[in-house]
């Protein structure tokens, strides 16, 4: 099967590092379901990819923080005769206020966005992956992951998990035909921080620890591609990475999945 016949699942496609992708996948030939709350922007990156491409584009909007909204996409997906093959967990954001002064609410939208949607849509993808015995998983980490945790935040959990998942799931899918990545970008130029409202401390970081999104969107295909189940983009981030994590990444891999208790199971 070409890309030509195989559909990808996009979340927070509205812009930044999912816009991104999906202009990548739509160059390589992949169908493609562009999901984010934004109606109108998915439209104009839908239409746009369609023309310049050729491929089909279809939209979805969706909010993540709903429970629902999971089950929603894959049942719209189902309706439009679409398989998916490739899923990129893009979706997120990250709370700017401490944590006992957030209201719960709040916090438990992060925790049904970043965690709970994400390990759901790969939950829900995997049984026509599995069918066809091959699929390609890109959960969007953060080079946070990697740091010592951030005073008031949720994130840096958050995305610790998501690293810590991606890896399980490699572990358990790829002899499947399915790879899954943890992409753990540092500071990528989007909309991200504007929406954060964290945009002026942003700007005031060094040039050196920025990336564009193409730049990340391009290495983390390249991985899962490859399948290495950890990408982080860019020199100055692995340089970062490596001086916060005691053993290597690809080690910590390497012996989570030589110690897996259902390895004989």
């Amino acid at each position: 099967m070409t890309a030509q016949n195989r559909t990808a699942l996009v979340t927070g496609a509205s812009a930044g590092i999912g816009a991104a992708f999906a202009r990548l996948l739509a160059s390589e030939g992949y169908s493609l379901l562009l999901v984010a709350r934004r109606v109108e922007r998915l439209e104009e990156i839908a239409a746009e990819l369609a023309a310049a491409h050729g491929v089909r584009c279809e939209v979805f909007a969706a909010d993540l923080n709903d429970p629902a909204a999971p089950a929603a996409i894959m049942a719209f997906a189902q309706k439009q005769g679409l398989a998916i093959d490739v899923l990129i967990n893009n979706a997120g954001l990250s709370g700017k206020t401490a944590f006992g002064d957030t209201p719960w609410s709040a916090l438990a939208g992060e925790i049904q966005l970043m965690v709970t949607a994400l390990t759901e849509l790969c939950h829900r993808v995997l049984p026509g992956m599995r069918e066809r015995g091959w699929g390609r998983i890109i959960n969007l980490s953060s080079l946070a992951a990697f740091s010592p945790p951030g005073a008031s935040l949720l994130y840096t959990g958050i995305k610790s998990y998501v690293l810590n998942i991606s890896q399980s799931l490699d572990m358990e899918l790829k002899p499947q035909g399915i790879h899954v990545t943890a992409l753990c970008p540092g500071f990528t130029r989007s909309e991200f921080h504007n929406v954060m409202g964290t945009r002026d401390e942003a700007d005031k970081l060094p040039g050196i620890l920025w990336q564009e999104a193409e730049d990340v969107v391009r290495e983390g295909w390249e991985a899962v591609m490859k399948g290495r189940p950890v990408c982080v983009p860019g020199t100055v981030n692995k340089l970062i990475a490596s001086s916060v994590r005691p053993l290597p990444v690809a080690l910590q891999y390497h012996l989570g999945n030589r110690l897996n208790p259902f390895r004989d199971a």
